[in-house]
């Protein structure tokens, strides 16, 4: 019976991280600010406590916040009394930042504000303000302001076109 009440617990859980992330977060401790969107996929891990996430923050698919250092595991046999070893870091997130799909955070990282961070990229260090950081380990390629002037002469003005006027825009545009 205690058994299946836990994996009824979990099912609850679960539910309630993919229908409000969020507030799910903020209830296991994490510091989220306004205007901020996380992909129900995304994982503050185990210690979601220790990150702090400003305001107007997207958080995409896959992106997972690391605050501990796993590395512990072989110093706890390694080191003579070492067997309750860990070692962790709190995870600072500014305003006005994206952070890319499968996007891995490590622990005692600051991302600045007005930061893109690109898909697939592990940031182990921190990102300074108003910077484009991408890749394995993420390192900064361009600022804001050199992002926006290289693509300025592609953005289109779709965001809050209905799908179905954005699609024929697309199409015609694309297609």
């Amino acid at each position: 019976m205690i058994k299946i009440m836990h994996r009824i617990d979990k099912l609850i859980e679960k539910y309630r991280r993919s229908m409000r992330p969020i507030e799910y977060w903020r209830s296991k401790g994490a510091k989220i600010g306004e205007n901020c969107y996380l992909f129900p996929s995304a994982s503050l891990g185990s210690e979601p406590y220790l990150i702090k996430i400003g305001n107007h923050v997207r958080i995409n698919a896959g992106v997972q916040f690391v605050t501990h250092d796993g590395g512990m595991w072989v110093l706890r046999q390694y080191i003579r009394g070492g067997e309750s070893y860990d070692l962790f870091g709190e995870i600072v997130i500014g305003d006005n930042v994206h952070i890319g799909t499968n996007t891995i955070i490590m622990p005692r990282v600051h991302i600045g504000s007005n930061v893109v961070i690109g898909c697939g990229a592990i940031v182990t260090h921190d990102i300074p303000d108003n910077s484009v950081a991408c890749g394995v380990p993420a390192r900064v390629i361009e600022t804001v302001d050199e992002y926006y002037h290289k693509n300025m002469n592609n953005i289109d003005n779709t965001k809050l076109m209905p799908d179905d006027e954005k699609r024929i825009y697309l199409m015609k545009k694309y297609g």
